[in-house]
């Protein structure tokens, strides 16, 4: 059965009755190249458990399985359920959760199904939900070497932008503060049915191995970062003392022991400078608190 034909994937969906949602982000792949290269760049290789995130009616998933020692593909829509039997019935080594991958607990499913195994994620996203879940996996500090991901051709521009370029954003900084991220390839519209309106790209993040903050100056530093960036036209004297309630003098001092401008924007700095002027601004501001 060959899952990227569109002859096939019609008769499969009017078989079961299936309509695409437009609620769910669904846009199936039929580009018969695309999800090879997904799993080849994803770590779906002997010695891997694979999390996929959304699985259409099993292109991808049927990749990975070729791949990995074990596939757990969390799917929300239980009406693929059903397709995704007969579609996916020659392996073995796939689990299907139906659930909210928001909801779901996904370092249980890596402990429980992935003993003895590396894990890594891969997934063709939906556009509404590439953030949140991105921050999921991140901010969750799941136990995976790598995650590989579809998502729309902006966000992915945006996501491996220089942090302190002016196509960076808080997004962008949240991400390269959790991992390395670079775009692996890029995917045209007419590579889905239905086809979207808009192109896309394959990004993959590696997690570093250790946080780059403890918990405190983490917690301190995003609070900065949110603060900044949803006010990124004003310096950073202006959007931390309005938004985050942070003396503006406490500010100007961190600039200047940093060689900064007074009238520097969060979105001017480097990494590196963000983390630096987080930390230094968090023992001038404990110390007036």
């Amino acid at each position: 059965m060959i899952l990227t034909n569109i002859g096939t994937v019609k008769e499969i969906l009017s078989k079961h009755g299936f309509s695409f949602s437009k609620g769910l982000g669904q846009n199936f792949i039929i580009n018969p190249d695309i999800c090879p290269k997904i799993a080849e760049n994803g770590n779906a290789q002997p010695g891997y458990g694979i999390i996929e995130i959304g699985t259409g009616i099993g292109v991808l998933t049927a990749e990975l399985a070729k791949r990995a020692d074990k596939v757990c593909a969390v799917e929300i829509d239980s009406r693929l359920l059903p397709i995704l039997d007969e579609t996916l019935a020659e392996y073995d080594n796939i689990k299907i959760f139906n659930e909210d991958v928001m909801k779901c607990d996904l370092h249980k499913i890596i402990r429980e199904e992935f003993a003895g195994l590396k894990a890594a994620v891969c997934a063709n996203l939906p556009y509404y939900i590439t953030s949140p879940v991105l921050m999921l996996l991140l901010e969750s500090r799941l136990p995976v070497d790598s995650i590989t991901v579809m998502v729309q051709k902006e966000a992915a521009q945006r996501l491996c932008a220089k942090v302190g370029s002016r196509e960076s954003g808080a997004i962008t900084v949240a991400v390269n503060y959790y991992g390395t991220v670079r775009t692996v390839f890029n995917v045209s519209r007419g590579s889905f049915m239905p086809a979207p309106n808009v192109d896309s790209a394959v990004i993959r993040i590696d997690p570093h191995p250790e946080p780059k903050l403890d918990e405190e100056n983490e917690k301190f530093f995003f609070r900065i970062v949110r603060s900044g960036f949803s006010q990124r036209r004003k310096t950073a004297a202006n959007a931390l003392s309005s938004m985050a309630g942070i003396p503006k003098d406490k500010i100007y001092a961190t600039l200047e022991e940093m060689g900064l401008s007074r009238s520097a924007r969060l979105e001017e700095l480097d990494m590196d400078e963000l983390i630096r002027f987080a930390v230094e601004l968090k023992k001038k501001n404990d110390a007036v608190e």
